[in-house]
Parts: structure tokens; sequence; C-alpha cells
């Protein structure tokens, strides 16, 4: 479902603020795969985040969704089958749009753009359907504007957007990062059940150790623009925070220091 091969990004490049963001980054995702990733701040998660999205042209290498090349195609082409979540609440949607109408354009994301109304009854119903899964008792607050939402509400919102109309690639960077910890649990909670039954193929980059082991069947971890350590299946099921720095600390031959890492 995504195929990465020699993605290289430098910033800056020939100043004295020069860095290597990504170096050489190869990364393949099946069908159904949910992948979690972790590192350092500086790692260059997001930088492969953005790479993927598009937001972020790299100088070398090749990306592949669904076996179609899209290394060159912009952020809003990519954006009909990209769903993405970010850390913060704000950016993923229209503060001054309502649900419906936030629901509204979502759903349009990958259809073609008609001269007519996007809020129908008939789509009124749908995404009525869509929040009752939430359990928040936004069904019920279609017309209230999305900016008056909490921080969790407007995340979860976030959330059932990106997913509405089942991406190739689901992109969850630090989605629950600027939340507090029962609104962060909440959205935890929505993310794995929505996953899980829509069988999407997902990227999560989070800050949370503990959150990476409990979430998806692969982990990576990413350290100074490399992918230096990865494990799925039974191997991540026995994994451990402890076992995690210890492989660290194998590979680099220094301790992991990044506590808001380690603590979450």
């Amino acid at each position: 479902m995504l195929n990465i091969t020699s993605i290289s990004v430098t910033f800056n490049e020939g100043t004295q603020d020069e860095k290597k963001a990504l170096n050489n980054i190869d990364l393949n995702l099946k069908q159904g795969d949910f992948v979690t990733v972790i590192g350092s701040n500086g790692a260059g998660k997001s930088t492969l985040m953005n790479v993927i999205s598009g937001n972020i042209l790299p100088d070398a290498g090749d990306v592949f969704i669904s076996e179609k090349q899209v290394v060159n195609l912009p952020e809003y082409k990519r954006s009909a089958f990209i769903g993405r979540v970010f850390q913060d609440p704000m950016a993923g949607t229209a503060p001054s749009m309502t649900i419906e109408e936030n629901l509204a354009m979502a759903y349009s994301r990958n259809k073609k753009r008609k001269l007519k109304y996007g809020v129908t009854k008939k789509r009124k119903d749908l995404f009525r359907e869509h929040l009752q899964t939430l359990n928040l008792g936004l069904e019920d607050r279609l017309s209230a504007k999305v900016g008056l939402l909490s921080g969790g509400e407007r995340q979860a919102l976030s959330l059932l957007m990106a997913t509405f109309t089942k991406p190739n690639i689901l992109l969850l960077d630090e989605h629950t990062a600027a939340l507090d910890p029962s609104r962060a649990e909440l959205i935890t909670s929505l993310t794995e059940k929505v996953v899980r039954e829509s069988g999407l193929t997902t990227l999560m980059v989070t800050h949370n150790m503990q959150q990476a082991l409990d979430l998806g069947n692969r982990l990576i971890m990413m350290d100074k623009g490399q992918i230096i350590f990865e494990a799925h299946g039974e191997a991540k099921q026995e994994l451990t925070v402890e076992r995690l720095l210890q492989e660290f600390q194998r590979i680099r031959g220094e301790q992991f220091e990044d506590d808001r890492v380690v603590l979450g």
C-alpha cells in the first residue's frame, strides 16, 4: 500500500545550519499494517510524514501509494487518498464552519466537485450515524461551530474526517500529544477502534513509547534521519519500554535521553 525507497531530505544545504533530516529511508507498508513510529526530537519522524503527504518534496527517492508514483504530486492532489490527523487539534478542522460543513468537506475529498450544496438531508443522516460512533454527543450538534468544541472533541472529529472516505493511507502525527491524559486516552481508544474496524493502513508517529507498544502490529524506531530498529508480530508484543531503551543503547552506543518519549 505504501512503498518508500531511498528517501533523503536535507534542510539548509550548504550552510552552517545544514541538517540531514532523512538519510536514505526505505519503508514498506502492506494493506492493513498499523505501524507506530518513535524517536527523539529531531529524529525525522514528522519529516517522513510530510514527505508522504506531499508537504515536503524529497531531495532523492520515490514514494508509491497503491503502486502509484506520487513523489511529484502536490499535497492537495494526494489528499484524495491520504487522511491525516495533526498534533494540533486546531489544524485538522475549519473552526468558523459547523460540524456538518466540516464533514461535508471531508466527504467530498475524493469525489468530483459539484456546484451544489454540500450538506443534504441524506448526508446529514450519514454524518449523524458516523458521529454516534464517537460517543461524544456530537451527532446532536451538527450546526455547532467547530471552534466551540473542546480539544478532545475537535481531535475526535479530525480523526473521523480523516478516515471518513477510507483513505489508502492514514497518517497520525502525534495526534494525542496536545491533549490532557483523559482525552488522550479517549482518542487513543477511538484510533484503535476506527483503524481496526476499517482495516486502514496506518502510520502513527507518537511521543509515547508505551503507546507505540500498545497499538499496531509493527513498530519502528528512528534516530538522526534513519530507521534504526523495527519489530513486528510476536517480537513487538514481547517488547517493553525498558527493552526498547536497551535496543537503542545497543545500536547507538549511548543512552536514549528524551524523557518526553520515555515517560509519555
